[in-house]
């Protein structure tokens, strides 16, 4: 009987082993995309999926879309596990052409059409408002996926009970975000280290924006986009982190300025977030969303 049991036991777990395999290597294989037939001049934004607080799980598609949506640039979303040819999302199609990374996207699309959303910063302000975003993509960021990802006391993970195969997923995904933070060196830190960081960046925004509407003012600029989408993660989508109860306590200016960024670009936010409906995956949206290709 224990015998029966045990390959009982044994046949289960090396089929859920299977099952798992072949999702993970679904989601982090890079493929082969079909292009989408949409009008001339109108950006194919491909994303994996919307999230449950956010349009997007990560905070460079929430910047992308932001800046098209500031610069009024026509698109669409592809929500999808297709990544770009460097192996990266998000990414565009434009008139048959493919682009990668989220900056190097908006500088193409500046010049495509015509677009300067920092026309009315000083050449110091421009300096500064690109030192703000290095500042929050290459550093901030990486406590944003310690938080979220590593730190066994993220409330992240329960956002994902719902996930076929989770614990499974999630060992996974923290095995290969912990060699990338090693290589990049903030891995290499301890928590309080880390939180420091954070802090420290936090901080810094917060001081600089003080009572302004805005990054420099009563108007936003391009940098704001990439400001926002980090900063959004760290409002709505990390719950009891030491950079939300900052942000919201000492920092709250800072969840103030999400708070107008998001009335500013996002009025059909509520359309494209996943709210309480039930999560299967990453790959997921809500039939609301009004920027969803609606083609075959």
């Amino acid at each position: 009987m224990r015998i029966q049991v045990t390959r009982t036991v044994g046949a289960v777990t090396v089929a859920v082993a299977a099952v798992s395999f072949i999702t993970l290597r679904k989601l982090f294989t890079k493929k082969k995309h079909v292009q989408i037939a949409v009008a001339m001049d109108t950006v194919v934004l491909h994303q994996i999926g919307r999230s449950r607080y956010a349009p997007s799980l990560s905070p460079f598609p929430l910047k992308l879309e932001t800046y098209l949506r500031f610069a009024n640039i026509p698109y669409v979303s592809v929500h999808g596990t297709d990544m770009s040819p460097k192996g990266k999302t998000p990414w565009i199609e434009l008139n048959g052409e493919v682009f990668s990374d989220s900056s190097f996207i908006i500088e193409m699309l500046n010049k495509k059409f015509d677009v300067d959303l920092n026309k009315h910063l000083s050449p110091s302000e421009r300096g500064t408002a690109r030192a703000f975003q290095k500042m929050v993509e290459e550093n901030l960021y990486w406590t944003l996926v310690y938080a979220r990802w590593i730190d066994p006391r993220s409330t992240f993970m329960s956002l994902m009970h719902e996930f076929p195969f989770r614990n499974l997923l999630l060992k996974f995904i923290a095995r290969k975000i912990r060699k990338v933070m090693n290589g990049h060196g903030i891995g290499r830190h301890s928590d309080e280290e880390i939180y420091h960081i954070a802090e420290k960046d936090i901080m810094a925004i917060s001081a600089f924006l003080g009572d302004k509407k805005f990054m420099f003012g009563d108007e936003p600029c391009e940098e704001d986009c990439a400001m926002f989408g980090m900063l959004a993660q760290l409002v709505w989508q990390l719950s009891d982190s030491p950079q939300e109860k900052l942000i919201k306590g000492e920092c709250k200016n800072l969840e103030d300025y999400c708070v107008r960024m998001k009335e500013r670009f996002w009025p059909d936010w509520d359309q494209c977030i996943m709210g309480d409906q039930k999560l299967t995956g990453f790959l997921i949206y809500p039939d609301s969303d009004p920027t969803m290709w609606k083609g075959k």
